[in-house]
């Protein structure tokens, strides 16, 4: 598909939430739940993977609201163990996929809007 049409500007948080193509917000972005699509099927762009940048924000933000939902658990009811890995448990992988797959997402459009690519040594 050619590379000069006209696209008008997306979101890049609009899209990246919607799971869209960042360029013509059409295409989906995923193959899957959390499998990066190699490029948009509507217009053609390939999309740049984010590496683990999203897993870094899922688990610092994740772990953090997790641990303060299970210490005031603890500290105000005292339940048995098996009321926290009955409720934290399914809570925490619920979690990290949506948040994954959201974070993900923008920063696929974060990266086209800014035009991101590899670092290069000018000589």
């Amino acid at each position: 598909m050619p590379d000069d049409r006209h696209y008008p500007p997306q979101s890049p948080v609009a899209v990246g939430l919607s799971g869209r193509c960042p360029r013509c917000g059409q295409g989906r972005l995923f193959d899957g739940v959390l499998k990066l699509a190699p490029r948009c099927r509507a217009c053609g762009l390939d999309y740049a993977d984010p590496g683990d940048g999203a897993a870094m924000f899922v688990i610092l933000i994740g772990n953090f609201c997790i641990l303060a939902g299970a210490l005031w658990l603890e500290f105000t009811f005292s339940p048995p163990l098996w009321v926290h890995v009955v409720l934290w448990l399914p809570i925490a992988v619920i979690y990290c996929v949506v948040a994954l797959r959201l974070i993900k997402g923008v920063l696929v459009a974060l990266q086209y809007v800014h035009k991101a690519a590899e670092g290069r040594v000018e000589p």
